[in-house]
């Protein structure tokens, strides 16, 4: 009689998914969303700085300095399944201060490099790493506590991006001025060490999805071993429709959608801008950046325009924005195109994550987070190395951006061809994926049958009115 209470309090406390509160401490993940993201991907757009310094010191061609932002960028995507599998194991809060040591440990090993191989292993594959463990736990985290401001919350959360790059482009040609680019990145490695307070104050709403699963399950130990890997990776998503359209999609998205920030200065620099124009190229960008971000989640948050739909609308505008930054031949025409087009690159990034639960459903979003990236991790590969060897093959960089811009545009059209695209409502929630020990073992099976029994009529019914489907 005293154990009743106490089994109903640990399943309220281990319930897999509570209810989002749309506020409270859902507003500091907020907060460490916005620092993480801005230490981040901040960091990846404005290390443009460092790329004509690399150039110069090591004596290495465009397209081979290219691949050190193309590996931490690619890594980051590519091992994103990790950090959802390691966070439905362990929780987020673990696995992003993780992240943020070994992105900070990164950058310091980074400044002692005497090659471009020595760049590619610290900046790019250690670093990556870390940035892979800090984003999608993160960003999940946002997601599970608001449901109504789902959009907005990601939106406020990712305007650290636009604050970051508005702020590093100019702080980091300081910084390579005053200290060289070695004690730059040695800076960069101390800033990212914040990201493990960030990771601090993750709080999680319930216990991982893996852990409930392990107490609830009573299978042998190898299957039930297997059956959460299986599932903390969510694999069965590799079968579904619209998954992998919209993976095709954010690939081509990707392979676009990072060449600005890692050739938009060298692109002015080549065409006779100075270092601080140059550098206040970005810096633009990440203001209308911002306001880019709030206004296009606070917007798909009023249910006025179907979130798929604004995207195709944002990509579509990204990518014709790309294409124009060639024909800015004088400094005020540059400033607009790259106003024009840091507000769509802002406006499409919450997006691109909130359209995520309407396709997989909330059940599968962290693990559908891990698997899209490390699909689009070929974008993130190949798009900047693609970009600096057309400009090494053509000596400027014009067909470099218009590249860009066409694999943004392809990956609207691609967009348009989800399932449910063309409705004007929004489709059924997705319902989750049928498992076989979905309501527990043979004995809970056993078990709810008897407690129904328990509470059924004295009369019994004839033989031939027991549905077939109870016969085994």
């Amino acid at each position: 009689m005293m154990e009743k209470p106490q089994k109903t309090q640990e399943d309220e406390q281990s319930s897999p998914q509570m209810e989002a509160p749309d506020g409270g401490w859902g507003w500091v993940v907020v907060g460490s969303l916005f620092f993480s993201s801005a230490l981040v991907f901040g960091l990846i757009r404005s290390l443009g700085v460092f790329f004509v310094e690399f150039v110069q010191y090591f004596g290495e061609s465009a397209q081979a300095v290219s691949w050190i932002t193309s590996i931490g960028l690619a890594v980051q995507q590519l091992l994103s399944p990790i950090a959802a599998a390691t966070s439905n194991v362990y929780g987020s809060r673990p696995v992003v201060m993780m992240g943020g040591f070994l992105s900070g440990l990164g950058f310091i090993l980074a400044s002692q490099a005497t090659s471009l191989l020595h760049l590619y292993l610290t900046m790019g594959l250690i670093s990556g790493i870390g940035w892979a463990l800090i984003f999608t736990p993160t960003v999940a985290s946002v997601m599970q506590y608001f449901a109504v401001r789902r959009s907005l919350a990601i939106g406020l959360g990712f305007t650290g991006i636009g604050l970051s790059s508005f702020v590093f482009s100019p702080l980091f040609q300081y910084l390579v001025d005053a200290y060289a680019w070695r004690g730059a990145l040695l800076v960069l490695g101390g800033l990212s060490f914040n990201m493990i307070a960030c990771g601090a104050v993750i709080r999680p709403l319930g216990k991982p999805k893996v852990v409930l699963e392990t107490e609830n399950s009573k299978l042998n130990k190898c299957s039930s071993l297997f059956s959460h890997i299986y599932e903390g990776f969510e694999f069965s998503l590799l079968s579904h429709r619209g998954f992998l359209t919209y993976s095709v999609a954010i690939t081509f998205f990707n392979a676009g959608y990072f060449i600005p920030y890692v050739h938009l200065v060298a692109h002015s620099r080549h065409i006779g801008f100075t270092e601080y124009e140059a550098a206040l190229v970005i810096s633009v960008t990440g203001v209308v950046d911002i306001l880019g971000r709030v206004i296009s989640g606070w917007f798909s948050d009023l249910g006025k325009m179907r979130m798929p739909h604004m995207l195709v609308v944002w990509t579509g505008l990204l990518g014709l924005s790309l294409m124009l930054i060639p024909a800015a031949v004088d400094y005020p025409g540059l400033i607009i195109v790259s106003l024009v087009y840091g507000f769509c690159a802002g406006a499409m990034t919450p997006l691109a994550f909130a359209v995520v639960p309407e396709i997989v459903g909330m059940e599968r979003m962290l693990g559908a987070l891990g698997l899209l990236q490390l699909i689009e991790s070929v974008g993130g590969l190949l798009g900047a190395p693609l970009s600096g060897w057309l400009k090494d093959y053509t000596g400027t960089y014009t067909i470099s951006f218009i590249t860009a811009g066409s694999f943004l545009v392809l990956g609207t059209l691609v967009t348009m061809t989800l399932p449910y695209f063309w409705s004007c409502t929004a489709p059924p929630p997705p319902s989750p994926p049928k498992r076989k020990s979905q309501d527990g073992s043979i004995e809970d099976g056993l078990l709810t049958q008897t407690l129904s029994l328990s509470s059924a009529p004295d009369t019994l019914c004839p033989l031939e009115d027991i549905p077939l489907s109870d016969k085994e």
